[in-house]
């Protein structure tokens, strides 16, 4: 009996399960095929499948192709942003400002000069108020007011550049000056001496924002080698000229005097003091000083003034792209050149330059016991940091290969000669042909930055020119757009500068850019873009 109850109970639920497994198979939905008889106008379709030769169409999902992120590699910049990037690199790289200051001091004339925006009631009014939150004398004469006048109407834009770069170097000047308690206006001196251009040296081979000559550079911890000069770097130089201008002053006892013995010697300065009779007033002595030194301190109070009352004045002030405080340090573990850096942290050479001055040959060296450090702006820190493996070993590879002539990127027969611009520097010129700077200052033998206007160069361009067999003699001119821009055609008896005239707002300098114009000269018959 249990025998059989269990067979019964077994074949049921064999039953249950089978009854459940066939409900639970969807039936087969009947799928819509579209001929071309049910295509909707508007609409597209492609071929979804081909039964026994006929074609049966679906709706185009209409999706459009994108480009593969990887293979576009193109980024373009803002061309205004960028055009304003470039200007500022230049400003950074030229000493045409230190060279205009250096000869403005040696050759200060003292006439009287018509300069109706400042009155002298007005000039003596301010000097007063400046006379009395600084101890150095500042008391209206006729020849303070002549250089102050002179200054306003003529070099106002160097001015204007001057108080754009004073943004990154005044802080780091006035945290040493107060460690030694020295007045903070003697930051100005730096403008007289060096125009703020680190790398700034004089005819008698002073060198540096604070123009120390080699023996007493050497005096105050500035070392110098066939890598580096220490005069250059911003840092350590202004502590040693703070330490300098503090023992001045504790010789003389008197801000100007010590001013002027910084410029020329205390030895000048006490033989001044006899030749006058023993006075002690820098204003009395004067007459006696080397020529230099007698426009020094007139040139140092001319800027004074001028700064302190920049903004009566209606000076309008571009800041830089950092501040010395947005900046840091890395010590390096090895050798390296700055423009190895400038590849792999995206930063332009020029803008290494400017915050690494004190490396000669743009090159880092790593000696033991020395304390050598790379700045870089802080958004770069990061970069180089995560990135210090990849970058030494690619570093070392470099300067493996740094025996051959020539690098195995470049065939001699590339070799171009190019012809060095008005406004052209290294990195410029290296830009434009894909290459480094220190490539082209080894291929032309360069042991520093400068370039003369007319200067040729050596360059095996990255892409060269192979249309001819001929080696250029030149960098081919480039094709120059005048496509939705105002042109001017070239007439007998024409000059840059009357063509200039023609166009409001238009300079020389303009046309020159516009249209690739290196020199004066122009051919009847060109057409020039005179509007941009």
């Amino acid at each position: 009996m249990n025998h059989k109850l269990i067979t019964l109970t077994i074949g049921c639920l064999v039953c249950v399960f089978v009854s459940f497994g066939q409900d639970s198979i969807p039936k087969k939905k009947e799928i819509k095929r579209l001929t071309k008889v049910d295509f909707v106008a508007g609409e597209t379709y492609v071929i979804d499948t081909i039964i026994e030769g006929k074609n049966f169409f679906k709706k185009g999902l209409n999706i459009q192709p994108e480009l593969d992120s990887i293979q576009n590699r193109e980024l373009l910049d803002h061309p205004h942003a960028a055009e304003i990037d470039e200007k500022w690199l230049e400003e950074l790289y030229s000493n045409v400002l230190f060279d205009s200051i250096y000869e403005s001091v040696t050759t200060l004339k003292y006439d009287p000069v018509d300069y109706p925006e400042l009155t002298t009631d007005t000039l003596k009014a301010r000097l007063k108020r400046l006379n009395a939150r600084t101890p150095f004398n500042v008391e209206y004469n006729p020849s303070l007011e002549s250089v102050i006048k002179s200054y306003l109407k003529h070099r106002r834009n160097s001015m204007s550049r001057l108080m754009s770069l004073s943004h990154y170097y005044f802080p780091l000047f006035e945290e040493s000056l107060d460690n030694y308690d020295i007045p903070l206006e003697v930051k100005y001196l730096a403008i007289v001496e060096s125009a703020l251009k680190p790398k700034a040296k004089s005819r008698v081979g002073a060198t540096g924002l604070w123009q120390f000559m080699f023996g007493t550079g050497k005096e105050y911890g500035l070392n110098v080698s066939s890598y580096v000069d220490e005069r250059s770097d911003p840092v350590k130089s202004t502590v040693a000229a703070s330490q300098y201008l503090a023992r001045l002053y504790k010789i003389f006892g008197d801000w100007d005097l010590a001013l002027a013995a910084y410029n020329s010697g205390p030895g000048n300065v006490s033989k001044a003091i006899r030749r006058s009779g023993g006075y002690e007033n820098y204003w009395n002595i004067r007459p006696h000083l080397p020529r230099e030194t007698a426009g020094y301190l007139p040139a140092f109070l001319a800027t004074m003034y001028i700064f302190e009352f920049a903004e009566e004045h209606g000076f309008k002030i571009e800041k830089p792209n950092y501040r010395h405080v947005e900046t840091d340090t890395i010590h390096v573990k090895q050798m390296i050149s700055l423009d190895q850096v400038s590849e792999f942290v995206d930063v332009p050479i020029e803008e290494l330059q400017f915050l690494n001055p004190s490396y000669k040959l743009d090159i880092i060296p790593f000696i033991k016991g020395e304390d050598y450090t790379l700045r870089l702006p802080r958004e770069a820190i990061g970069r180089f940091v995560t990135n210090e493996i990849e970058i030494y070993a690619y570093v070392t590879a470099e300067l493996n290969k740094r025996e051959k002539p020539l690098p195995q990127l470049f065939d001699a027969k590339s070799k171009t000669r190019y012809r060095v611009r008005s406004g052209d520097y290294l990195g410029k010129i290296a830009r434009k042909f894909g290459v480094r700077v220190s490539q082209i200052k080894q291929w032309n033998g360069l042991r520093g930055n400068n370039l003369k206007i007319g200067q040729r160069l050596t360059i095996y361009p990255r892409k060269p020119n192979t249309s001819s067999g001929k080696v250029a003699s030149s960098t081919p001119k480039k094709v120059i757009n005048t496509e939705g821009k105002s042109t001017y055609k070239v007439r007998e008896g024409d000059s840059l500068w009357s063509i200039s005239q023609k166009f409001p707002g238009v300079s020389v300098q303009n046309i020159k850019e516009w249209n690739d114009i290196s020199g004066n000269k122009l051919k009847i018959g060109t057409t020039l873009v005179v509007s941009n």
